[in-house]
């Protein structure tokens, strides 16, 4: 994800000459592109996020495109209050990118984990939060991040995540992506676990359960059209998100639902626990612990939906 946002945004810097990028003294290599094409709008801030998100505040009062950049938590909860009163109080359009979100760094600790991002930020006003299931979404969601008027932030895994969609699909803020069709079964997944949703997909059809997978990339603002076709015609619908699963993708939709009635479906919930590890491992072990594997998730659907057809 991290290699083709460098590359998406190197080629938007070369057709806009308003976008600047600020690093948190991270991905200097990364960026070496970047910096060939355009060497004087490249600023390491190094670790002084809160100035970083200042400094690109006033950039953008001043008619600039500012894009923001390093790991999750240094730029979220780290420099909070300056997200909350530069960039959302005032309404401007900084793109805020978190990279390694969720459990991308799990085996550095808790300090590089980031379970709580999406909660802390989908309650600002103007804020927009995105979430690319693929490094095709994460392009697509750049270039539509740069059109917003106003704050976006863009959660990034790390590296090696595979590719879901075979080309850059048709990508529009606040509109789910349908990956597979399914009428038994919904998964709704944010951000990294794509690909995992679409295993889920899979292995539920060999099972005879014809299940959707679709990918809710735009956290905030909600598909809400996508979402009463979804309470309204499956029985059961699934949220998928490496986050907590208190004020994520899970818990924004269990709001959005709670203020309707007459619904169908039943909502079932995967994500981190409202819990701190005090273990090491890499992101595999980590998923697996939090039961946020594959196999893990698939059981649970078919468990719940015997359970509903027992009723």
């Amino acid at each position: 994800m991290r290699n083709a946002f460098a590359s998406e945004l190197t080629t938007i810097a070369g057709q806009n000459k308003d976008v600047v990028l600020l690093s948190g003294d991270i991905g200097n290599k990364l960026f070496d592109k970047f910096k060939e094409a355009a060497p004087k709008r490249f600023f390491n801030c190094g670790v002084a996020e809160a100035n970083m998100i200042s400094a690109a505040a006033g950039m953008a009062m001043c008619g600039l495109r500012p894009v923001a950049y390093t790991i999750t938590p240094f730029i979220t909860s780290r420099c909070y209050e300056q997200i909350k009163i530069d960039l959302c109080y005032h309404n401007v359009p900084v793109v805020v990118v978190g990279v390694g979100a969720g459990l991308s760094y799990a085996s550095l600790g808790a300090t590089h984990q980031s379970c709580e991002d999406i909660a802390i930020l989908r309650v600002l006003p103007h804020m927009t939060v995105i979430c690319p299931g693929d490094a095709h979404e994460v392009r697509s969601a750049l270039r539509e991040a740069l059109k917003i008027d106003g704050p976006v932030y863009i959660r990034l895994g790390k590296k090696g995540e595979p590719l879901v969609h075979p080309c850059q699909p048709e990508f529009k803020v606040g509109r789910g992506i349908v990956v597979k069709e399914g009428s038994d079964v919904c998964i709704l997944s944010t951000g990294n676990m794509l690909p995992t949703a679409v295993e889920c997909g899979e292995e539920l059809t060999r099972r005879q359960i014809s299940t959707r997978v679709v990918s809710l990339h735009t956290v905030k603002p909600l598909d809400e059209q996508l979402l009463a076709e979804a309470f309204s015609s499956y029985s059961l619908v699934v949220t998928l998100e490496e986050h907590s699963l208190a004020g994520g993708l899970g818990g924004s939709i269990a709001e959005w639902q709670s203020d309707r009635i007459g619904l169908k479906a039943r909502l079932l919930r995967f994500g981190t626990a409202d819990a701190y590890l005090h273990e090491s491992g890499n992101q595999k072990y980590v998923r697996q612990h939090f039961g946020l594997t594959s196999d893990s998730i698939v059981a649970r659907i078919a468990e719940t939906l015997s359970e509903q057809a027992g009723r």
